[in-house]
């Protein structure tokens, strides 16, 4: 089936002309390998780097006469740039809905080149209809249970009584289903605009949602600059107090594109207290401060390990390291979540602990951090709108 769809995608964009109206998509060689899952289709066109913003009709025109076949029922099209190698040409740019985005060559190089050739020029960052405050969890490498925290956390501000979606930034391995033990596809509202699925009273968006939970993502930077866009502008949120990002690990286009396009209220970044972990932590977070964006503070999670058997305590990965280095950076010291079998057992069964156990120990923690993490957005809430990033290599 998947490959019937596939040519008939190729079909019906032979039939729709390319840039100045000469050709055709295909017979141009201008699109990427097309991806075709359970009725979802998702491709990129690649246009001149300086006609991206101006060649947005193309998109919308492709993404049209391919949602029209039967048996698509979304389509997700990117348009993309590339520069041949050794060109000296402008940079490529990426589509984005907010005069805040810059471009789809790594956004320090963009920013940097902008600022030496013209003076700066302040941008708001506009923020998700109905969305008080979005907050990014992060962390600088991968295995830390930042999906696990994030999950725990958004059901704890639930439980101190916020209103709280959570959007699944991590394109390459998206866990949220699972977590929120939540299925199916976003149903359309209107035009673009899709309804979140709902788990436990959260309202989730995943790029699991669009695939199967065991096909790779092999996708280029547009693409997943694309996708992140659409999850996060058109997405019927509603009102929300919070919406919590589940970022993907590391520090690179995802997280630039967070802070570049929405004005975040604060980054929390998630930590083991090995050495080797702090590293690669201190990394995330002086990415975010490096891009204006508020750390609200550093959770250590897989803090210690209490023996169900002897009831010993054990530091597994060592202990401290993480509140040592808030300290040192000046950060807010969040919390310690154990390394305890319920928590590891509950998420793998799409009930975390927070809402499988609301009144254990280990609930309180995760609400406890939640509280505090509300505490440091309230510190926030006089300053003046930010602005657009400013970025500088040195």
């Amino acid at each position: 089936m998947s490959e019937e769809i596939k040519k008939a995608v190729l079909e019906r964009l032979s039939k729709v002309k390319g840039p100045d109206l000469e050709g055709d998509l295909v017979s141009l060689g201008l699109l990427s390998e097309i991806f075709v899952s359970d009725g979802r289709v998702a491709f990129s066109i690649t246009v001149p780097a300086d006609r991206a913003q101006a060649l947005e009709p193309l998109r919308q025109a492709a993404e049209k006469v391919v949602k029209e076949i039967p048996g698509v029922e979304t389509a997700m099209v990117a348009l993309t740039a590339e520069k041949a190698a050794g060109s000296s040409g402008p940079a490529p740019v990426r589509p984005a809905p907010s005069k805040a985005q810059v471009g789809s060559v790594p956004p320090p190089m963009q920013a940097s080149a902008r600022q030496q050739a013209a003076p700066e020029q302040p941008v708001q960052k506009p923020g998700v209809p109905g969305v008080k405050h979005i907050i990014a969890v992060a962390s600088g490498k991968g295995g830390v249970g930042k999906s696990t925290t994030t999950a725990n956390l958004a059901l704890a501000l639930q439980a101190n009584g916020l209103k709280v979606g959570v959007l699944d930034a991590d394109i390459y391995g998206p866990s949220v289903p699972r977590l929120f033990r939540v299925t199916g596809r976003p149903e359309p509202v209107s035009g673009r605009i899709l309804k979140p699925l709902e788990g436990y009273g959260v309202k989730v968006m995943s790029m699991g949602f669009m695939v199967e939970e065991d096909t790779p993502m092999i996708w280029r930077g547009p693409m997943v600059i694309s996708a992140l866009t659409q999850m996060l502008r058109e997405v019927a949120w509603g009102d929300l107090d919070v919406l919590v990002v589940d970022m993907p690990p590391g520090t690179g286009d995802a997280q630039l594109t967070m802070a570049q396009q929405v004005p975040l209220a604060g980054a929390v970044i998630v930590s083991t207290p090995q050495d080797l972990a702090l590293i690669d932590a201190r990394k995330g977070l002086n990415m975010f401060r490096r891009v204006d964006v508020p750390v609200l503070g550093i959770i250590e999670n897989m803090s210690y390990f209490l023996c169900p058997d002897c009831g010993g305590r054990h530091d597994i990965f060592g202990h401290g390291g993480a509140r040592a280095e808030a300290e040192k950076l000046g950060v807010p010291f969040l919390g310690e979540v154990p390394l305890d079998m319920q928590i590891r057992e509950t998420s793998d069964a799409g009930a975390p602990v927070v809402v499988s156990d609301p009144d254990g120990p280990h609930a309180k923690i995760y609400r406890d951090i939640a509280s505090k993490v509300m505490a440091e957005i309230a510190r926030y809430e006089g300053d003046e709108q930010r602005t657009a990033p400013k970025i500088v290599i040195e």
